[in-house]
Order: structure tokens, then C-alpha cells, then sequence
């Protein structure tokens, strides 16, 4: 499978998307697609634009449906005419490598009360949630799409939530994940040990560390840690192997919830 990505430049700023909390961005990119832009210079940082990097090619691997990732160019003029000062101080902060998904036209927001999941692919979602600890697929915000009557996932920003603490690393990469309990999928996740099984398979080490190698560099020097950008990508190499090894902790976990 090329796990590679493409990258566009960014020519137009269509509109703010205020859904979330990170003030991302419908944009129209040189290759004259529309994409979902989200920027290094809001809240999180180039941390959030790696968790969507590695939680998208994560679930793109295991074969569940997310959109298109790119890496995204913003020039240094782009967005000098925008009348908006929290959207021009957020474009001015984000000039250089950014991150975009391919905008589902027509997509709506999946609502578990309208379209039923069957209990294959709701395990999947959760246990790719589970071993990405996602905090954010939930009711109140289940960061799903139906498009073209398929469940695509959107969002995988608030995952790897442990690099905001940073040195706790080893121990969040074995844990149980308790906020599983409060995935909008877990009621129908009734095959998670067939699916553990399953994605463990999957998930090699030459399989996480092609996925880690595509954290671009400009996005690893930061001024919480003294790692270097090679150190840094080592450590969520190592985080994810770990998840991989230890994923009864959290399917056991989701059971329990579950149960």
C-alpha cells in the first residue's frame, strides 16, 4: 500500500469552519480540489497535525474509509486581504507545512440515531480509537461522515493525546484507554476480539514505522523537549508498537465498558 502524500498549495480561503475547536478551513488548493485545511499555528499545534497524520494512516492501513491527506503549503502573503484578525493572526502564525483532507461534498454528519452501523465495522472504529486513544468520536461530537451511504471517518486530531504530556509516554502506551466508554459506536462493537486479532496482524513494526517516517521534520522541533526530531519520531514509533502488543488492555477495556 503507498502511504505517501501528496502536496498541494493552498490558493484560496473559502470559509472557516467553526465546528471546531481548532478553527479549521475549507480551502481550494492548485490541483483545483477543495480540502478541509488544518492549521499549524492553531491550538495544538503541529501536535494535532500529527495525531490527524498518523490516526489517518492508521485507519487507512486497517481499510476503513477517511479522506485523502495532504501535506498543505500556505505562502507568506496568503490570507493578507482576510478581514477576520483571529483568522488573519491564525494564517499569519501557520505560513509553511500544513495538513488537509479532501472535502466530502454533500457529506453529512453521521447520526447514530438515523443510520445503524453493523457490529463489524463498529468494532473496527473503536478499536482503532481505542489504540489511538481518541477522545473525540463521541454523541455529543462523533466526528463521522455519511457520504455516498459509507461511514468515513474525519477527525483524528484529539488522538495521541499522551505527546502533550510528554514524559508519561510508556505508561499511556499501555493503558487502558477508560474513555472508551463514551464512543458513540461502542453499543454495536459486539467483534472486538475478532477484530483485535485482525488489526494486530496488520499493524507490523515496518508498517508504524513507514507511517512515523511521514511526520515531516518541520513539525518536530519543538520547545518542550530537548529530543531531537529523530528522537521524537522514535518515541511514537515506540508508543505505537507498544499499543499494538498491549491492545487486550484496551479491547478488554471496551469489553468491560461494553458489558
Amino acid at each position: 500500500m503507498d502511504l505517501s502524500l501528496r502536496t498541494v498549495t493552498v490558493l484560496r480561503y473559502i470559509l472557516p469552519l467553526r465546528e471546531g475547536g481548532s478553527l479549521p478551513a475549507l480551502a481550494e488548493a492548485d490541483d483545483d480540489f477543495k480540502y478541509v485545511l488544518k492549521f499549524r499555528g492553531a491550538g495544538h499545534g503541529v501536535k494535532a497535525l500529527i495525531s490527524e497524520l498518523v490516526g489517518g494512516k492508521v485507519a487507512q492501513v486497517l481499510g476503513l474509509r477517511t479522506p485523502e491527506l495532504v501535506f498543505a503549503n500556505l505562502h507568506e502573503d496568503f490570507g493578507r486581504t482576510e478581514a477576520d484578525e483571529e483568522i488573519q493572526d491564525l494564517l499569519k502564525a501557520s505560513v509553511g507545512l500544513n495538513l488537509a483532507l479532501h472535502y466530502l461534498s454533500g457529506g453529512i454528519n453521521y447520526d447514530p440515531a438515523a443510520v445503524k452501523i453493523d457490529g463489524k465495522l463498529a468494532s473496527e472504529v473503536v478499536w482503532l480509537d481505542a489504540f489511538l486513544t481518541n477522545i473525540d468520536r463521541t454523541f455529543r461530537n462523533t466526528n463521522m461522515l455519511y457520504w455516498h451511504k459509507e461511514l468515513w471517518l474525519i477527525d483524528h486530531g484529539a488522538s495521541l493525546y499522551f505527546h502533550h504530556s510528554w514524559d508519561n509516554w510508556e505508561k499511556n502506551a499501555v493503558s487502558p484507554f477508560v474513555m472508551i466508554k463514551d464512543h458513540v459506536l461502542l453499543p454495536q462493537a459486539d467483534q472486538l476480539e475478532e477484530v483485535n486479532t485482525r488489526f494486530r496482524a496488520i499493524l507490523t513494526d515496518d508498517v508504524l514505522r513507514e507511517i512515523v517516517e511521514l511526520i515531516p521534520e518541520d513539525w518536530l522541533q519543538w520547545r518542550d523537549t530537548e529530543l531531537s526530531p529523530e528522537e521524537i519520531k522514535e518515541v511514537y514509533f515506540q508508543f505505537l508498537t507498544r499499543r499494538v502488543a498491549h491492545s487486550d488492555n484496551f479491547v478488554n477495556e471496551a469489553k468491560h465498558a461494553r458489558g
